[in-house]
């Protein structure tokens, strides 16, 4: 594998596809979605385990943890059910949060599977692949905690499990930033940190539509996201033209 070349070997060999059921579920759950988020996470998860020669942890996880939850919303109570519809995202969260600080304890983080499907064997147990490793997994860990804490945010405090910030757009800014760090720890050399921000600014734009059209927040502070998005879009591509011209030059 770890000569394999296309988008579909790259899929299968980064840590963000095996995140996919989980990242699916904590998104599309909520309210009257529960039974839809659980069926769809299911049919990723095995997904993932059938095109997979040898099945990864992370994945079989998925697979047995939607699986439950699928038929716990096929033979559950209505009154069960509708706990579900509003804490099935903080349980699901909460549950990857644990297995990943769970295998960073026992020294195999959840993303070393995917790793080595991209590093030569040779680099398999120096520190840096490791620790790469380690702090790849733990950003997982944090982005889920992070998206866990806002969902019950929405669901204790404000009692909205559907409210925009906490069931959208601070859980999916979490992932987001997990997704990206993922991406840009570990490469060789390792781009500047304000490629990190990269997704961040693409997001801005329609973030700051979905808070005007959902009157989520003033009027000026979803025009402010627009304006800085549009703002910092255009400085980052520049900066892109500027770096890819100096890279021919060079």
């Amino acid at each position: 594998m770890n000569g394999a070349s296309g988008w579909g070997a790259r899929l299968m060999n980064s840590s963000i596809t095996g995140m996919s059921p989980w990242i699916l579920f904590s998104l599309l759950v909520g309210p009257s979605r529960y039974e839809l988020a659980a069926a769809l996470s299911l049919a990723v998860a095995v997904v993932l385990v059938l095109v997979r020669h040898r099945p990864i942890f992370l994945e079989i996880a998925g697979l047995v943890f939607f699986g439950v939850l699928t038929v716990i919303g096929m033979i559950a109570p209505l009154d069960t059910l509708r706990w579900l519809e509003t804490y099935a995202n903080e349980v699901s969260n909460l549950a990857i949060a644990a297995l990943a600080a769970l295998s960073v304890a026992v020294r195999a983080p959840l993303t070393t599977p995917y790793a080595r499907r991209k590093v030569p064997r040779e680099f398999w147990h120096t520190p840096q692949f490791r620790r790469a490793n380690v702090v790849v997994t733990q950003v997982w860990g944090l982005a889920f905690l992070a998206a866990a804490l806002a969902g019950a945010v929405g669901d204790l405090v404000l009692h909205n499990p559907d409210n925009l910030w906490t069931a959208w757009l601070i859980q999916a800014s979490a992932l987001i930033t997990a997704m990206r760090f993922t991406e840009w720890y570990p490469a060789v050399p390792r781009p500047p940190v304000r490629s990190l921000l990269m997704p961040f600014v693409g997001l801005l734009i329609p973030m700051g539509v979905l808070v005007l059209v959902h009157d989520a927040a003033p009027r000026w502070f979803a025009v402010g996201l627009i304006v800085v998005g549009v703002i910092l879009a255009r400085a980052l591509r520049k900066e892109v033209v500027v770096a890819k011209q100096e890279g021919r030059d060079s």
